[in-house]
């Protein structure tokens, strides 16, 4: 029997928004690619953090981007 859990990969990322009524980074060099993990619960706690050391800068985003769906977007 195996116990292992599915991995369903997320991607945590962020960087300088040009309007906040909109997702078009101001220089794609520099975004913060924060990393990838093995579920949602660990991806939302870095993207959690990210995003609280940057709360002073209303301009920088971060985003989690569901990259299991990505891969295979015929399941849900």
């Amino acid at each position: 029997m195996d116990d292992t859990k599915e991995q369903l990969l997320h991607l945590v990322f962020g960087g300088e928004l040009e309007d906040l009524s909109d997702v078009e980074f101001k220089d794609l060099e520099n975004l913060d690619v924060v990393g990838i993990y093995p579920n949602y619960a660990t991806a939302y706690a870095a993207w959690k953090t990210k995003a609280q050391m940057t709360v002073d800068n209303a301009q920088i985003r971060y985003f989690i981007v569901h990259l299991h769906r990505l891969m295979d977007p015929d399941t849900e």
